[in-house]
């Protein structure tokens, strides 16, 4: 499996597409790893270099403290630079959203354009519904909580018509254990970076699940309405696993997104 030293610690990584085509970095969600992207990159690596990594602390990574938005965008910047991808496009959903959103703010040498899928900028405006969602996991793991856990990363489209999706990813996640309190942790306890996207150099994409129960539409249009290039998308019958649960339609408003960039000369 690749891996690479980056940043103090070690992050695994694939890759698909041809090498000399512009590069995708794809960041995952709390909870999953680098296969979350799996799908989308079946559809976008004809054109792109599609390269899926673990965040620190999840996946195949190290698990190497710590675990804030601060970091896990250090530790993008850095594998941009040992890979040699910039300046490339980032896309995240929900925990990579924020880091996505933290290298258009702070690293526009890096990133040409980036897209926040089923995130927020702003800090977490339910710390006392989740707080003792982590200390639990703390304890035991994700299992005990498997039901709240699949009804805040999947859409009830997903949840009620779909089990060859939301199955396997339930097995998965059941299988996470105590250790993913601490990247739970960092999450429900970020700062906000919405001031910041108030001087962003590169265009975002902020892409809403309409059934999404962890962060709401509006949500995601205060991304889009924070950055001086910013628009919102908004994707029918998918939750906060948007990326997941509708691949076909993120890939091609990601072409587009990508596409209409190129096409102005960023």
């Amino acid at each position: 499996m690749p891996e690479i030293p980056v940043n103090g610690t070690t992050i695994h990584y694939e890759e698909s597409g041809p090498r000399d085509a512009p590069a995708l970095l794809l960041g995952h969600s709390l909870f999953f790893d680098h296969a979350m992207f799996d799908p989308l990159a079946d559809r976008l690596d004809d054109t792109f270099r599609v390269v899926r990594y673990c965040h620190r602390g999840q996946g195949h990574s190290a698990r190497d403290e710590p675990y804030d938005m601060d970091t896990l965008t250090d530790d993008a910047a850095a594998l941009i630079e040992a890979l040699d991808l910039g300046p490339c496009h980032y896309a995240g959903n929900s925990m990579g959203g924020f880091v996505a959103l933290r290298l258009a703010a702070r690293r526009p040498d890096l990133v040409r354009t980036v897209a926040a899928i089923g995130s927020s900028g702003g800090a977490e405006g339910k710390i006392a519904e989740f707080d003792p969602l982590v200390e639990a996991m703390g304890a035991s793991g994700v299992a005990p909580m498997l039901d709240i856990v699949m009804h805040i990363m999947f859409g009830d489209t997903s949840l009620s018509d779909r089990p060859e999706l939301t199955g396997p990813w339930s097995e998965r996640l059941a299988a996470l254990g105590p250790e993913i309190a601490g990247p739970a942790h960092a999450v429900v306890h970020r700062t906000s970076v919405l001031e910041e996207l108030r001087d962003a150099q590169v265009p975002v994409l902020a892409i809403a699940g309409a059934e999404d129960h962890a962060y709401s539409v509006d949500d995601s249009r205060a991304i889009a309405e924070a950055c001086p290039d910013g628009r919102l998308e908004i994707v029918q019958a998918a939750g906060h696993s948007v990326s997941l649960e509708q691949p076909d339609e993120v890939a091609a408003l990601l072409r587009a997104h990508i596409g209409a960039a190129v096409a102005e000369g960023v």
